[in-house]
């Protein structure tokens, strides 16, 4: 019988990380031909992850150039991505989310009328521009691809809104949690000394991540100075910031910031080594996207540092809060769960909505029942 032949494309650390334990699981599939393609849009942070979970692509764009624009790798993802697919010819590309590449990916497949699917899809802020360009591209691409692989049942019903024919939708759960439960451990030691050191059980730690384009400027200004005060008002907190490789971010950040006894800033992490900071963490601050996916598969509570979330089911589960990019705002809800411990176990219990590690399974029974592999229906993800 021949093999369906799936290219998986990524170019980002965070596209890396929930697509590597569905490559791995493709690479096992019987019956299917995995084929491996990054364009390296990230390349330092995207090379960390791949060497992390033992990948080796099949084809590499190489296009990360510093000071790059969105035209920039829009045009080298496209072009290189044209002689790539008429040389491997693929029944299906997969893409991931929301990125530059995923939205450029699915373009290229499409003018050479090779189907799409969309892993983490169905996704939606309701505003174009935020995040930025990230919902355009999750909106376009959903427009680009014949199957829709949805993380929770409200992308689905996100999908069926824009005219997606249901039975192009499968609910997976989201490959970020087959990911995390692969590489937290309990006793886990960070090749860093300063995150040795740290007293996870008597202090109360705060990780933080921050850099969106859209909090640049005076909300991210806003951000550093309430994270200031709070360990200033705080004295068993301590926070641990990883901080982006964004020079205009990490000046600033030194700038207001600093590096005290209670702030911690850091260089970026390996992701096995973030995942496990995740976990020792007593709250996350941040204004990332995948984060409001994993914080809750671990317990912890997470403030989001924007005026929106794409992931509106977080919270309603109770997992995630937004609390925008006031100072005061953000100190507010900061001080409620640090002295309130009826508020903080309260999201800290809640049911993560976003999977329960199956779901790069359920993806690949999808991919073979719909391509006519086999005739094992897919089961849906639910918290119910």
């Amino acid at each position: 019988m021949k093999k369906l032949k799936v290219m998986t494309i990524f170019g980002t650390r965070p596209e890396a990380i929930k697509m590597a334990p569905l490559v791995k699981k493709l690479q096992e599939a019987e019956g299917i031909d995995s084929i491996l393609c990054v364009t390296a849009q990230h390349r330092e942070m995207l090379d960390m992850v791949l060497n992390l979970f033992e990948l080796q692509p099949d084809y590499d764009l190489n296009i990360m150039q510093h000071g790059q624009t969105i035209s920039d790798i829009t045009v080298k993802v496209l072009k290189g991505m044209e002689q790539i697919l008429q040389e491997t010819k693929p029944d299906i590309i997969l893409v991931h989310g929301d990125t530059t590449t995923t939205f450029v990916a699915a373009l290229a497949a499409f003018y050479q009328q090779i189907p799409v699917g969309h892993v983490e899809a169905g996704l939606r802020s309701g505003n174009i521009y935020s995040p930025y360009p990230e919902e355009m591209n999750r909106r376009l691409t959903g427009s680009l691809a014949n199957l829709h692989f949805a993380p929770t049942e409200g992308n689905y019903k996100n999908l069926v809104k824009e005219d997606i024919q249901e039975k192009n939708i499968y609910i997976t759960g989201n490959t970020v949690i087959d990911a995390l439960l692969q590489v937290v451990k309990k006793d886990y030691l960070f090749e860093d000394p300063r995150l040795n050191k740290i007293d996870y059980e008597n202090k109360k730690v705060l990780l933080m991540t921050c850099h969106r384009r859209e909090n640049w400027g005076e909300p991210m200004k806003n951000i550093f100075e309430a994270v200031v005060e709070i360990t200033q008002k705080h004295k068993d907190v301590e926070v641990v910031f990883p901080v982006h490789l964004n020079p205009s971010i990490r000046s600033l950040a030194k700038e207001i910031m600093g590096e005290t006894k209670a702030m911690h800033l850091i260089e970026p992490l390996d992701y096995e080594p973030f995942a496990n900071l995740l976990n020792k963490a007593h709250l996350i601050l941040t204004d990332s996207g995948g984060i409001q996916e994993e914080a809750p598969a671990l317990g912890k509570p997470i403030l989001v540092m924007r005026t929106e979330t794409e992931r509106p089911e977080a919270v309603e589960a109770g997992t995630v809060k937004v609390v925008g990019v006031e100072k005061e705002a953000i100190i507010k809800e900061v001080d409620k769960l640090l002295l309130n411990s009826k508020d903080y176990l309260h999201m800290a219990n809640a049911v993560n909505p976003y999977g329960d590690g199956r779901a790069c399974e359920r993806i690949i029974t999808a991919l073979k029942y719909h391509l006519g592999l086999s005739q094992e229906v897919p089961e849906s993800f639910s918290t119910i």
